[in-house]
């Protein structure tokens, strides 16, 4: 049961180191990509069969 002690707040550190890195990446807008999904689906360079 001691080792509770240790296992517990160990965890509750890396999940909020984990939370920070993620809400860092959200606010440095890594995520967004308004159009460029929107590009690549109509552009032909990233087709199934490339050209020769």
């Amino acid at each position: 049961m001691t080792i509770l002690t240790f296992l517990i707040p160990i965890s509750l550190i890396l999940g909020g180191l984990g939370l920070a890195g993620f809400v860092y990446t959200l606010r440095s807008r890594q995520y967004d990509d308004p159009e460029g999904d929107s590009q690549r689906i109509l552009d032909d360079q990233w087709d199934d069969h490339p050209k020769p």
